[in-house]
């Protein structure tokens, strides 16, 4: 398949395989992607995912546009690759991106939808839907502004131009940049950290960060309040206290791997 998902331990790792068209997404690919996602949170024995692409030359390029023009310019809408842009898809369990080389259109506005981001020092950024006479319309439009200063948003969405990593990391686009070879090992690293956690407790917070994004505050304050509450009377949260106060490390009943 071109869109390889591989479950380990606790990791679910998912895979641009297209390299040899720097992994660009076709129809089928999309639907691919979002089912995906879908197992991957529905999954119990998956506390974190990575996005990588396969090969050396790109991340993901975005879509297909042999396929995705026709297909759009027919009636159809951005909004059925949906779940392929984490929107509207309950995915709590984090995120990361291991970006390994081109990170450019609807592969740079999936990488948007993951909540860590590691890239190769190599690696180039870039929005060049308004050359095309298009807009970066698959959640970029509305995540890029809120992730990072207006400024930095307006000017890769505006101009297009391509962003070293080096740039992508001042804007605060990216967590890490590495050397080429060290991309996946440090996501990697970075997933396995989520292993000793309560996934009870990091999801949730996930979900409340999500949530709380754009709410009213007073209305922010109470949500937060219930989702705290889930947390606090929760297994993990009785298991964490007695290992703390038993100076022991804590076994967390939501872990379901290696076990």
């Amino acid at each position: 398949m071109a869109i390889e998902y591989v479950a380990d331990n606790g990791i679910a790792t998912i895979t641009f395989n297209r390299p040899s068209k720097l992994n660009t997404l076709t129809l089928e690919m999309y639907k691919e992607l979002g089912d995906a996602f879908q197992r991957a949170a529905d999954d119990p024995g998956v506390a974190v995912c990575i996005l990588t692409g396969a090969g050396e030359k790109a991340f993901c390029v975005g879509a297909d546009l042999t396929e995705s023009i026709p297909y759009l310019a027919d009636g159809h809408y951005i909004d059925e690759w949906d779940a392929a842009h984490l929107k509207h898809l309950k995915m709590y369990k984090p995120v990361i991106a291991a970006v390994n080389g081109m990170c450019m259109g609807g592969g740079f506005e999936i990488m948007l939808g993951t909540d860590i981001r590691v890239a190769s020092s190599t690696a180039k950024f870039a929005l060049p839907e308004v050359s095309l006479g298009i807009v970066p319309a698959g959640g970029t439009l509305t995540r890029l502004a809120r992730q990072i200063p207006y400024t930095y948003a307006m000017e890769a969405i505006l101009t297009g131009r391509k962003l070293t990593a080096d740039e992508a990391l001042r804007f605060g686009i990216l967590n890490y940049v590495v050397p080429p070879e060290q991309v996946m090992d440090k996501a990697v690293e970075l997933a396995q950290m989520f292993l000793k956690l309560s996934t009870t407790a990091v999801q949730t917070a996930k979900e409340a960060v999500l949530k709380l994004w754009d709410m009213p505050i007073d209305q922010a304050f109470d949500t937060e309040s219930m989702l705290g509450y889930k947390a606090f009377t929760s297994a993990d949260a009785k298991e964490g206290l007695s290992s703390f106060y038993e100076k022991r490390t804590p076994d967390f009943p939501s872990e379901r791997w290696g076990k």
